[in-house]
C-alpha cells in the first residue's frame, strides 16, 4: 500500500466512529470528554507521536539486524519504567537475560561496520518512546478512570489531527502502527511482555536481514554481538511468558476460613 500513513489515518478515524457509535449503543461504556481528559491521558499523544516519527526515521537508516538489536533496549526500559512507575519487581533470572540483551547490542553496535550516527539517535528515542508508551498505556487504562475504550478513543482523537499534518508535511507516507493492537496487548498483559513478544518476532526479522536485506556488513565480532543478544532475548522471553503461565498458588488457609463461615 503506498500511502501506510493515510491508512492509519483512516484506522484512527473508524476507531473513534466505531467506538463513539457502540457508546451511543451502550454496547460498550467510556467518559464522556471533559476538559480533565487530556491531563488524565496525558503525556500518551505526545508519546505516540514520537514513538510514530522516531520509529520512521530509524528503519531506513540503519541495517535490519541492527535495527533489530538495537530496538531489544526497548526491553530493559520497558523494565526499568515498570519498577519506577508501575512498582513492578523482577526475579534474578530476568535481569540476567535483560543484561545478556544489552551486553549483546554493544558488542553488535561497537562493530558495526555500517555505523551511522543518525539512525543511532532516532532508534535509541524510539526505544524510549516505544517502552513509555507501553508503561503509561497500562498506567492510564483504570477501569474507574478512562478504561481501555476511553484511552483508544481519545488517544485517536487526539492523534488523528497531528497525524494528518506529519502525513501532509513530509510527502513520505510510511508505516503507520496500529493502535488497537498495542493497547488490547498492553490491557491484557504487562507492557513487558508486549515488548518481548516484539522481540521474538524480530529475531527472525534480523537472521533473514542478514541474507537478503543487502546492507548488513559482515565482521565475526559483530556476528557474536548480534546472536548473544538475540540469545539473550530469547531467555528472556522464555521467563518472562513461563512466569506468567505458572498457576498461582491457592491460599489454603482463607479457603478453610470461607468453609468455616
Amino acid at each position: 500500500f503506498p500511502s501506510p500513513i493515510f491508512l492509519g489515518i483512516g484506522q484512527m478515524a473508524a476507531t473513534i466512529m466505531i467506538l463513539y457509535v457502540s457508546k451511543l449503543n451502550k454496547i460498550i461504556h467510556f467518559p464522556d470528554f471533559d476538559k480533565k481528559i487530556p491531563v488524565k491521558l496525558f503525556p500518551l499523544p505526545l508519546l505516540y507521536v514520537g514513538n510514530h516519527i522516531s520509529g520512521l526515521s530509524s528503519t531506513s537508516k540503519l541495517s535490519l539486524p541492527m535495527f533489530t538489536v538495537l530496538r531489544k533496549f526497548t526491553i530493559p526500559l520497558t523494565l526499568l519504567l515498570e519498577t519506577i512507575i508501575l512498582g513492578k519487581q523482577y526475579s534474578l533470572n530476568i535481569i540476567v537475560s535483560v543484561f545478556a540483551i544489552i551486553l549483546g547490542a554493544f558488542i553488535a553496535a561497537g562493530s558495526d561496520l555500517a555505523f551511522n550516527l543518525e539512525g543511532y539517535i532516532f532508534v535509541f528515542l524510539n526505544d524510549i518512546f516505544t517502552a513509555a508508551n507501553g508503561v503509561y498505556t497500562k498506567q492510564k487504562m483504570d477501569p474507574k478512570e478512562l478504561g481501555k475504550y476511553g484511552v483508544l478513543f481519545y488517544n485517536a482523537c487526539f492523534m488523528i489531527l497531528p497525524t494528518l499534518i506529519i502525513s501532509v508535511s513530509t510527502g513520505d507516507l510510511r508505516q503507520f502502527l496500529l493502535m488497537y493492537s498495542t493497547v488490547l496487548c498492553s490491557y491484557y498483559n504487562s507492557a513487558l511482555t508486549t515488548a518481548v513478544v516484539g522481540a521474538i518476532k524480530n529475531v527472525s526479522v534480523a537472521y533473514i536481514g542478514m541474507l537478503i536485506g543487502g546492507d548488513y556488513i559482515f565482521s565475526l565480532l559483530n556476528f557474536v554481538g548480534l546472536n548473544i543478544c538475540m540469545a539473550g532475548g530469547l531467555r528472556y522471553s522464555f521467563l518472562t511468558l513461563s512466569s506468567q503461565l505458572k498457576p498461582k498458588p491457592v491460599d489454603e488457609e482463607n479457603i478453610r476460613l470461607d468453609l468455616k463461615s
